[in-house]
């Protein structure tokens, strides 16, 4: 992997409007995503496909951020996939043709890409994948070099923001110690990534101060617009989840850096966790970045971290005992016992994801999706979809419709074939015959009469001696006699 990478973005649009709109309930921002992008590499394309023409009000904020619209007129028939098949042509004539482009962004959750994602990866190039944890494919998620989450975008500018250092302590540094004669101190990452966070907060508020909150669709006033970002309730920001879920991932990726004698610093142990599990993103813990969430495995004495000033060295603990976490997996059957309890309700129609999870907590009140590693029961039902036990449906209004998967179908055995020397002939079966009835010839077949008992001629002497054979002696009669 190169050291800067050149970053081309292909946005499915269609896939990700509806996905956010429906899970999160939120607006789809392209600049979160292009911001995001920008803090891995430079930005060298960027490409966005849909029906334009019923994408009224998203064409502005494509427009002020330089991204080409591809314009996709569907077909009468209705092309389903026609975006995604241009989306990765188009993709693979750049990967062959653009050498210094190392690194390619999908923005959709849809799992029809995969073959595109491993493709590209065969050839060298980087993969970031972009949607949200809740419709984007596990499958899709676990195949990229590293998946970054629309939640944990938006949790970014949701997270309280520091208070604002005084100019005395930022002559100091970040230690509050006078540098004296030293080099003046230099603004972090995380600075610069906070003060974006505030002037993009504050562009914001002007913006919608200015303008008023833009519609969900089509201009202000026109005909078919969709209700406007306050209007439409907003999914607040999830809980995080408990840090021991991540321990089975940091305990990996510590013992990998071990048995290569190196010594794990923050940057190496996070790009070693992405290397294991590409959806892996600190935000879901409650972190705003990777130090952070370092120091609270620090704070929760998880692991040994030594250095200070941003040069942290991680080391894990060689006495502790991982505790048996439920895995994913295990959450299935509680689903599949309320979907079948309710068949009836969902072979009727499909059912909300809300009233899905009222069941389950009416089956099961102990039961809560963050404790198997989802933030959210949309997530989970995401995960569900991959398993076939559940289909989902994204709703234009918003919100999912849950279906029962293919699992509750299973499909009639094939039948099995049979070789054309098996197959039976006229000439296998015996034709009946019937007394007094033709057969298929014509012919009426005799009446079977019973065999003639037969005796057994015994030779009179032969019988006179007993049944044994003796010489006789035969003599002439005499004449006169």
């Amino acid at each position: 992997m190169q050291d800067r990478l050149n970053i081309a973005v292909f946005v499915d649009y269609d896939n990700i409007e509806i996905g956010v709109k429906s899970t999160l309930r939120r607006e789809f921002e392209v600049s979160l995503v292009l911001d995001a992008l920008k803090e891995r590499g430079d930005i060298v394309a960027k490409f966005a496909y849909a029906n334009w023409s019923r994408q009224e009000g998203a064409t502005r904020q494509m427009a002020e951020n330089a991204v080409q619209m591809v314009q996709r007129i569907p077909s009468p028939r209705g092309d389903k996939n026609g975006a995604d098949i241009n989306l990765a042509l188009d993709a693979l004539e750049m990967a062959f043709t653009h050498d210094h482009v190392n690194a390619f962004a999908v923005v959709s959750g849809d799992s029809d890409f995969i073959p595109l994602v491993n493709k590209l990866k065969e050839y060298g190039k980087t993969v970031f994948v972009v949607g949200g944890k809740a419709f984007t494919s596990t499958i899709l998620q676990q195949n990229c070099h590293e998946f970054i989450s629309f939640e944990s975008l938006l949790n970014a500018d949701s997270i309280p923001l520091p208070p604002p250092q005084s100019q005395t302590q930022q002559a100091q540094g970040p230690a509050g110690a006078p540098t004296g004669d030293r080099e003046p101190y230099r603004e972090s990452y995380r600075d610069r990534k906070e003060k974006r966070f505030r002037e993009r907060e504050e562009r914001r508020r002007e913006r919608e101060q200015r303008e008023g909150p833009m519609p969900a669709a089509g201009p202000a006033g026109a005909p078919g617009a969709g209700p406007g970002p306050k209007d439409q309730p907003q999914q607040g920001r999830p809980a995080p989840l408990d840090l021991a879920l991540a321990m089975p991932l940091v305990e990996r990726a510590l013992q990998v850096l071990e048995r290569r004698n190196v010594q794990p610093q923050l940057g190496l142990l996070k790009s070693t966790m992405l290397q294991l599990d590409s959806a892996f993103n600190e935000s879901a813990y409650g972190a705003r970045s990777f130090s952070d969430f370092v120091e609270k495995l620090k704070r929760a004495e998880l692991v040994y971290v030594k250095g200070t000033g941003g040069r942290y060295f991680i080391e894990r603990k060689h006495n502790y005992q991982e505790k048996a976490l439920p895995r994913p997996e295990e959450a299935l059957p509680q689903l599949r016992e309320v979907l079948e309890i309710h068949r009836l309700e969902f072979e009727e129609s499909g059912q909300t994801a809300e009233d899905l999870s009222t069941w389950m907590k009416e089956e099961y009140p102990s039961f809560d999706h963050a404790n198997y590693g989802f933030q959210g029961f949309a997530e989970f039902l995401n995960f569900a979809q991959d398993k076939t036990v559940v289909r989902l449906q994204h709703r234009q209004e918003g919100g999912l419709l849950v279906s029962l998967g293919s699992e509750f179908y299973p499909q009639a055995p094939p039948k099995q074939e049979v070789k054309e020397e098996d197959l039976l002939t006229e000439h296998d079966f015996k034709q009946p015959i019937v007394k007094g009835q033709p057969t298929a010839t014509g012919e009426i077949p005799p009446d079977d009469e019973p065999p003639k008992a037969t005796k057994k001629r015994v030779s009179r002497k032969k019988a006179d001696t007993g049944g044994q054979d003796k010489p006789v002696r035969r003599t002439r009669r005499k004449a006169s006699e």
